[in-house]
């Protein structure tokens, strides 16, 4: 099955339809990943066949959670969710947040190539980040475990804002160990493809 009919028919799967031209610029997106991932190791995933169900339908997983018009993705590393979700919602403000120069080199030229507008890359550590408005939504793919997200980056979160983390397996201990202050859902995610337990952790902040 070649990349498109794999991308549209996992999109079918997950009840998912995204407005074009975004499957076009998504199968652009994966094809620029693959090529500076041969330079510049920025995913330990080589397959662009394992790119789709792995990086694109894994990360548009999180399209039904997104609350409010401003995201924040915390440790985007190659732009991973944030930029195939920004595809999918031209709609909503993304910010990509990195620490990693070379990672953040790449989501900038990706941004470049597709034609984003609505995205803006950051370098920066999350605790070090004083933007002037707060997010509604902050999600973190592979970060860190969830108590330190959540001490690191509290400070950005709006008022009524919602924290969303993809976890594997159902993150028991990392939960167990969020103190008082957050109510927490978990739901199941399945990803076409993906042969693996996926995760989503919804935190809201309970003032």
């Amino acid at each position: 099955m070649d990349l498109e009919k794999r991308l549209l028919q996992g999109l079918r799967d997950m009840g998912l339809e995204l407005p074009p031209p975004a499957p076009e610029k998504l199968l652009n997106f994966l094809e620029l990943l693959e090529k500076w991932n041969r330079t510049y190791n920025l995913t330990a995933v080589r397959d662009p066949e394992q790119m789709v169900p792995r990086h694109l339908l894994d990360s548009l997983s999180v399209l039904p959670y997104l609350h409010g018009t401003r995201v924040l993705d915390i440790g985007t590393g190659a732009g991973l969710p944030g930029i195939p979700l920004a595809l999918a919602r031209p709609d909503l403000e993304f910010t990509l947040l990195d620490s990693n120069a070379k990672k953040t080199r790449f989501a900038t030229q990706a941004l470049h190539t597709l034609g984003l507008k609505n995205t803006c890359i950051v370098q920066e550590r999350v605790e070090k980040f004083h933007p002037p408005k707060k997010f509604d939504t902050l999600m973190a793919r592979a970060f860190a475990s969830i108590p330190d997200m959540l001490a690191a980056s509290r400070h950005l979160c709006a008022p009524d804002g919602r924290f969303l983390v993809m976890k594997g397996v159902f993150p028991q201990e990392e939960l167990a160990a969020v103190t008082d202050g957050y109510q927490a859902e978990v739901m199941a995610l399945t990803i076409p493809g993906l042969d693996a337990a996926r995760h989503m952790v919804i935190l809201a902040p309970v003032n």
